[in-house]
């Protein structure tokens, strides 16, 4: 949906997830719109045991920002980030601005710059 209403190809659109540890430490996972994550790679990614999907209620408390609104960049700690590796292909991304509907366009290396982030291969097949 954001991807047709901003008139790019879903590919560039990227979505924000954040997600919960066996540990209890806080994970970021930025992904295409119209993937899905896989938890057992993104645990892997993020050297955990398990991660699941951090609940609705605890959104904003932990990252300031509200659903559907979450950035990869600005939140309130610096949690650990992972970037789908597909985003190494792009010259430019689309990504949250901080506020449902708002978004930013920059180069993937910029956020994997802001995030102090890496990639790794995080969607399901």
């Amino acid at each position: 949906t954001v991807a047709r209403a901003i008139g790019l190809p879903e590919e560039k659109v990227f979505k924000t997830l954040v997600t919960v540890g066996h540990s209890k430490g806080i994970y970021v996972f930025v992904i295409p719109v119209a993937a899905e994550l896989d938890l057992k790679k993104g645990a892997k990614a993020v050297k955990e045991k398990s991660i699941e999907m951090l609940p609705s209620k605890d959104i904003t408390p932990v990252t300031g920002y509200i659903k559907g609104g979450c950035s990869p960049v600005g939140m309130k700690k610096a949690y650990p980030t992972v970037l789908d590796e597909s985003c190494r292909t792009l010259d430019r991304m689309v990504v949250s601005a901080g506020k449902v509907g708002l978004q930013v366009e920059l180069t993937p290396a910029d956020l994997i710059e802001l995030t102090r982030g890496e990639t790794a291969s995080l969607t399901k097949e």
